[in-house]
Order: structure tokens, then sequence, then C-alpha cells
């Protein structure tokens, strides 16, 4: 997943629609119809909110006979978490520096 892909990945879960999609598909791979079944938006909103996470490398999918099966995408997780080790350990560095500053006086 390049940087473009993981931005977008981000923003992508902003949405609280893919969020919920993204919760269910982390307990097992769903049919778009059992997510819609599931959640309070209609079965072509979670098919457009699929192809959203799709196109941002968090969800894949694989045929079964006429239906599409939803899994999450693991490679795609992982740069999301990576990322945000990267970001938490920035934060942590940056106020440890300032925590160890010594104080100046007036």
């Amino acid at each position: 997943m390049d940087t473009n892909e993981s931005e977008s990945g981000w923003a992508t879960l902003g949405d609280g629609s893919r969020r919920a999609i993204v919760l269910r598909l982390a307990e097992r791979p769903h049919a778009v119809g059992e997510l819609a079944a599931s959640l309070p938006i209609s079965r072509p909103a979670v098919s457009q909110h699929l192809r959203v996470l799709k196109d941002a490398g968090l969800v894949e999918e694989e045929s079964a006979g006429t239906r599409r099966i939803y899994r999450l995408n693991a490679a795609g997780l992982l740069a999301l978490r990576d990322q945000l080790d990267t970001f938490w350990a920035r934060a942590l560095t940056g106020y440890e520096d300032v925590a160890n500053r010594p104080e100046e006086t007036p």
C-alpha cells in the first residue's frame, strides 16, 4: 500500500458506516446482503461503501458462486497500524523531549 492509499484509508474510516462495515468484517467475512441485514443502511449503500473500502486497500473480495464475499485486507490494515504506531512513537518522543527540558527561569 503506498502513501496515497494509506492516507485514503484513514479518510475512508472517517465515515461511520464504513467503520461499522469494517467492524463486521473483523468478526468474519460477509456477503453484501448479510452486511446490509445487520446495518441501518440499504444494500446499494453497503455496496458503495465496500467499493470505497476496497479502493482504499482495506477490504478484498472473492467470488463464491453468484455472491461476492468480502473480508478485511490484512496488508492494508497493517499499513494503517504501522502509520499509527509511527505517529504514536513520534508523539511520545516529543512529549518526553518537552518533559525532560530544564525549566526556564524568567
